[in-house]
Protein backbone atom coordinates (compact mmCIF):
# COMPACT_ATOMS: atom_id res chain seq x y z
CA UNK A 1 0.00 0.00 0.00
CA UNK A 2 1.36 3.08 -1.05
CA UNK A 3 1.91 5.99 1.96
CA UNK A 4 -0.33 8.78 0.68
CA UNK A 5 -3.82 5.92 0.65
CA UNK A 6 -2.47 5.06 4.24
CA UNK A 7 -2.26 8.37 5.03
CA UNK A 8 -5.97 8.86 3.79
CA UNK A 9 -7.04 5.91 5.34
CA UNK A 10 -5.33 6.73 8.78
CA UNK A 11 -6.99 10.22 8.46
CA UNK A 12 -10.64 8.78 7.64
CA UNK A 13 -10.36 6.04 10.18
CA UNK A 14 -9.09 8.19 13.10
CA UNK A 15 -11.64 11.50 12.88
CA UNK A 16 -14.82 9.40 13.67
CA UNK A 17 -12.95 8.45 17.12
CA UNK A 18 -11.06 11.51 17.86
CA UNK A 19 -14.26 14.15 17.33
CA UNK A 20 -15.91 13.99 20.50
CA UNK A 21 -12.49 13.93 22.68
CA UNK A 22 -11.51 16.92 20.73
CA UNK A 23 -14.58 18.94 20.62
CA UNK A 24 -14.49 18.67 24.61
CA UNK A 25 -10.78 19.63 24.35
CA UNK A 26 -11.24 22.50 22.34
CA UNK A 27 -14.43 24.10 23.57
CA UNK A 28 -12.61 23.74 27.23
CA UNK A 29 -9.42 25.12 26.26
CA UNK A 30 -10.99 28.38 24.39
CA UNK A 31 -13.09 28.54 28.14
CA UNK A 32 -9.30 28.50 30.20
CA UNK A 33 -8.08 30.92 26.96
CA UNK A 34 -10.41 33.55 28.62
CA UNK A 35 -11.21 33.05 31.82
CA UNK A 36 -9.57 35.78 33.12
CA UNK A 37 -11.27 38.31 30.66
CA UNK A 38 -14.87 36.55 31.30
CA UNK A 39 -15.89 36.48 34.67
CA UNK A 40 -18.52 33.69 34.07
CA UNK A 41 -15.72 31.13 33.99
CA UNK A 42 -13.27 32.61 36.58
CA UNK A 43 -14.05 35.60 39.41
CA UNK A 44 -12.11 38.48 38.99
CA UNK A 45 -9.22 39.51 40.97
CA UNK A 46 -9.82 41.86 43.96
CA UNK A 47 -7.08 44.22 45.45
CA UNK A 48 -6.86 43.76 48.99
CA UNK A 49 -5.48 46.68 51.04
CA UNK A 50 -1.79 46.06 51.30
CA UNK A 51 0.77 43.35 50.26
CA UNK A 52 1.92 41.55 52.64
CA UNK A 53 -0.07 38.83 54.53
CA UNK A 54 -0.90 39.33 58.26
CA UNK A 55 -4.03 37.86 58.81
CA UNK A 56 -3.46 34.26 60.27
CA UNK A 57 -4.99 30.82 58.84
CA UNK A 58 -7.56 30.58 61.86
CA UNK A 59 -8.95 33.93 61.32
CA UNK A 60 -9.67 33.15 57.67
CA UNK A 61 -11.53 30.20 58.60
CA UNK A 62 -13.57 32.46 61.26
CA UNK A 63 -14.21 34.94 58.32
CA UNK A 64 -15.38 32.04 55.94
CA UNK A 65 -18.17 31.00 58.19
CA UNK A 66 -19.05 34.65 58.79
CA UNK A 67 -20.69 34.36 55.28
CA UNK A 68 -24.14 32.51 54.54
CA UNK A 69 -24.32 28.79 53.96
CA UNK A 70 -20.80 28.50 55.44
CA UNK A 71 -21.36 28.81 58.88
CA UNK A 72 -20.05 25.04 59.40
CA UNK A 73 -17.49 24.92 57.27
CA UNK A 74 -14.36 23.43 58.44
CA UNK A 75 -10.70 22.69 57.04
CA UNK A 76 -12.34 19.67 54.99
CA UNK A 77 -14.35 22.21 53.12
CA UNK A 78 -11.33 24.17 51.54
CA UNK A 79 -9.97 22.68 48.39
CA UNK A 80 -7.11 24.76 48.47
CA UNK A 81 -5.91 28.84 49.51
CA UNK A 82 -4.13 30.53 47.07
CA UNK A 83 -1.81 33.88 48.70
CA UNK A 84 -1.61 37.00 46.16
CA UNK A 85 0.66 38.76 48.43
CA UNK A 86 0.89 41.44 45.55
CA UNK A 87 -2.86 41.85 45.38
CA UNK A 88 -3.04 41.75 48.75
CA UNK A 89 -5.78 38.64 48.98
CA UNK A 90 -6.07 34.57 49.50
CA UNK A 91 -8.53 33.01 47.31
CA UNK A 92 -10.04 30.06 49.05
CA UNK A 93 -11.67 27.67 46.95
CA UNK A 94 -14.34 25.70 48.29
CA UNK A 95 -15.11 21.92 47.18
CA UNK A 96 -18.30 23.51 46.72
CA UNK A 97 -16.62 25.01 43.50
CA UNK A 98 -17.18 28.77 45.11
CA UNK A 99 -13.88 31.21 45.59
CA UNK A 100 -14.07 33.08 48.49
CA UNK A 101 -11.84 36.33 48.45
CA UNK A 102 -10.08 37.66 51.23
CA UNK A 103 -7.96 40.76 52.12
CA UNK A 104 -4.90 39.36 53.10
CA UNK A 105 -4.54 42.27 56.19
CA UNK A 106 -8.21 42.93 57.65
CA UNK A 107 -9.96 39.62 56.74
CA UNK A 108 -12.77 41.17 55.56
CA UNK A 109 -14.29 39.25 52.63
CA UNK A 110 -13.93 41.04 49.43
CA UNK A 111 -15.99 38.46 47.09
CA UNK A 112 -17.86 35.22 47.48
CA UNK A 113 -18.76 33.68 43.60
CA UNK A 114 -18.91 30.36 41.97
CA UNK A 115 -15.36 29.69 40.04
CA UNK A 116 -15.76 27.34 37.31
CA UNK A 117 -12.36 27.03 35.64
CA UNK A 118 -11.29 23.98 38.11
CA UNK A 119 -13.67 21.95 36.54
CA UNK A 120 -13.43 23.35 33.24
CA UNK A 121 -10.09 22.38 33.40
CA UNK A 122 -11.24 18.54 34.51
CA UNK A 123 -13.29 18.08 31.07
CA UNK A 124 -10.08 19.78 29.30
CA UNK A 125 -7.90 16.97 30.77
CA UNK A 126 -10.50 14.04 30.80
CA UNK A 127 -10.56 13.56 34.33
CA UNK A 128 -13.91 14.76 34.92
CA UNK A 129 -15.25 11.66 32.83
CA UNK A 130 -13.61 9.22 35.78
CA UNK A 131 -10.42 10.03 36.95
CA UNK A 132 -7.13 8.76 35.69
CA UNK A 133 -8.95 6.23 33.22
CA UNK A 134 -10.33 8.56 30.96
CA UNK A 135 -7.52 10.82 31.44
CA UNK A 136 -4.70 8.45 30.71
CA UNK A 137 -7.01 5.88 28.66
CA UNK A 138 -9.13 8.31 25.84
CA UNK A 139 -7.54 11.70 26.48
CA UNK A 140 -4.22 11.43 26.07
CA UNK A 141 -4.41 8.23 22.49
CA UNK A 142 -6.55 11.30 21.71
CA UNK A 143 -4.16 13.65 22.10
CA UNK A 144 -1.35 11.44 20.12
CA UNK A 145 -3.85 10.57 17.23
CA UNK A 146 -4.48 13.88 17.11
CA UNK A 147 -0.73 15.05 16.51
CA UNK A 148 -0.46 11.61 13.57
CA UNK A 149 -3.37 13.65 12.13
CA UNK A 150 -1.72 17.10 12.22
CA UNK A 151 1.49 15.41 11.13
CA UNK A 152 -0.39 13.89 8.29
CA UNK A 153 -2.74 16.51 7.54
CA UNK A 154 0.72 18.47 6.93
CA UNK A 155 1.85 15.86 4.46
CA UNK A 156 -1.15 16.33 2.66
CA UNK A 157 -1.06 19.52 2.66
CA UNK A 158 2.78 19.44 0.95
CA UNK A 159 2.30 17.01 -1.23
CA UNK A 160 0.76 19.27 -4.01
CA UNK A 161 3.35 21.71 -4.10
CA UNK A 162 5.96 18.85 -3.75
CA UNK A 163 4.60 17.41 -7.05
CA UNK A 164 4.20 20.82 -8.71
CA UNK A 165 7.75 21.80 -8.02
CA UNK A 166 8.74 18.07 -9.35
CA UNK A 167 7.00 18.93 -12.40
CA UNK A 168 8.26 22.24 -12.88
CA UNK A 169 11.67 21.40 -12.57
CA UNK A 170 11.58 18.17 -14.71
CA UNK A 171 10.03 20.68 -17.08
CA UNK A 172 13.04 23.03 -16.74
CA UNK A 173 15.33 20.54 -17.17
CA UNK A 174 13.85 18.75 -20.11
CA UNK A 175 14.36 22.67 -22.01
Amino acid sequence: MKFNLANRRTHYWLTPFLAIPILIITASGLLLQIKKQWNWVQPAEMKGSSDAPSIPFESMLDNVKKIKGFESATWKDIKRIDIRPKKGIAKLSMNSDIEIQMDTDTGEVLQTAIRRSDWIESLHDGSYFGGDWTKLGVFLPAAVCLLLLWLTGLWMFWLPFQTRWRKATAKRNNR
